[in-house]
């Protein structure tokens, strides 16, 4: 009898110990920009099943596609902001409540604003505006108190901005100049431009690169960049300020980002229908994962490592979706429909049953 009841315990302790890491949901925000929707996604990673738990409408004018384009969670996770891609001339920041999502406050950015993160060092929200209806002249930054929903700044930079992510000590802010072919660093302190680099390579025969995205190492002292028209993804040395190495990618790399535990890099691949999941001590692709529908979008990894949020925007009046690809299988787990054109894509938070 002892045996058995203590047995039971044994039993009853392990039960404890591991339902909380099977029983773990992930939620996440895609932004649908032909929908003018942000749909709120959930994946029990138990199942591995997704769902969504909400669609929010977004804009301001219900007869026209305004076009939901970067999306990001602030610091305590209470908010997530939105940028507005399509204004009359300008686009817009939006601030809205997580959870409840209640629309809070929107302020005025410059012409298609794009991607965004605030910076733990000041508090402030860095918006680039990728100017895609402009002149092709050099277009700027935006500084954003996120508390008073005000511009305090606009830092000039290079032509087409886009990709931008902040170092996890939010002292440097990366973008890339996609006209210039340029790593673009910002001083979120004293909100300057602080570093160009160039990203071409000196045989004139070789296309451009085009670079679309640029994301820091979560340890090391490393950015990689997605070169869109190279098909390459490069890391840049931001000690030395050089480059390090050039990898052969997929087609049209657009998007990627740096697992928390620094071991992996995934890059969506939207000239592939692709997503590539790479070993950044080895410098190799180990995985090459298909995707649900073509032209392959944004990428966000959960903190813990285990898998990666990817929106698919799909062709035509076609729905968007996110595929859910776990990282240590390297294989698509789920597939989750939203909305027509699913673009930034950002992870909100974990919960557990």
């Amino acid at each position: 009898m002892k045996l058995i009841k203590y047995s039971s315990i044994f039993v009853g302790i392990i039960t404890i110990l591991v339902n909380p890491l099977c029983a773990q949901t992930y939620h996440a925000y895609v932004a649908a920009e032909s929908d003018d929707q942000v749909y709120q996604i959930a994946f029990n990673a138990e199942t591995e099943e997704g769902s969504v738990s909400d669609i929010i409408p977004v804009g301001q004018y219900p007869t026209e596609t305004e076009g939901p384009h970067g999306i990001n969670v602030g610091l305590k996770g209470e908010y997530w902001y939105l940028s507005i891609a399509h204004g009359t001339p300008y686009g817009w920041l939006y601030k809205f409540e997580t959870g409840s999502n209640k629309f809070i406050d929107r302020t005025e950015l410059g012409m298609f604003p794009a991607s965004l993160e605030t910076s733990k060092a000041t508090g402030l929200l860095y918006v680039v505006n990728f100017n895609l209806h402009g002149d092709m002249e050099p277009s700027t930054v935006s500084v954003v108190d996120p508390e008073a929903m005000s511009v305090i700044k606009n830092i000039k930079t290079g032509i087409m901005p886009h990709g931008s992510r902040i170092t996890g000590n939010g002292k440097f802010q990366y973008h890339v100049s996609m006209m210039t072919d340029e790593l673009m660093e910002i001083n979120t302190t004293n909100m300057k431009l602080s570093r160009r680099l160039s990203l071409s390579q000196k045989d004139d025969n070789l296309p451009r690169v085009k670079p679309t995205w640029a994301d820091p190492h979560p340890q090391k002292n490393l950015v990689y960049v997605a070169g869109n028209g190279s098909d390459e993804i490069i890391e840049v040395d931001t000690d030395n300020w050089k480059i390090l190495r050039r990898f052969e990618a997929g087609k049209a790399p657009y998007n990627l980002e740096v697992s928390n535990n620094g071991k992996h890099l995934v890059a969506s691949y939207k000239g592939e229908a692709a997503t590539g999941i790479w070993d950044l001590e080895s410098g190799e692709e180990v995985a090459k994962v298909a995707n649900s529908r073509k032209v392959t979008h944004g990428v966000s990894i959960t903190p813990d490592s285990k898998y990666a949020f990817i929106s698919v925007e799909g062709i035509g009046g076609q729905a968007g979706s996110v595929d859910v690809i776990n990282l240590n299988t390297q294989e698509r787990a789920d597939v989750i429909e939203v909305g027509k054109q699913a673009g930034g894509i950002i992870y909100w938070k974990t919960t557990s049953k």
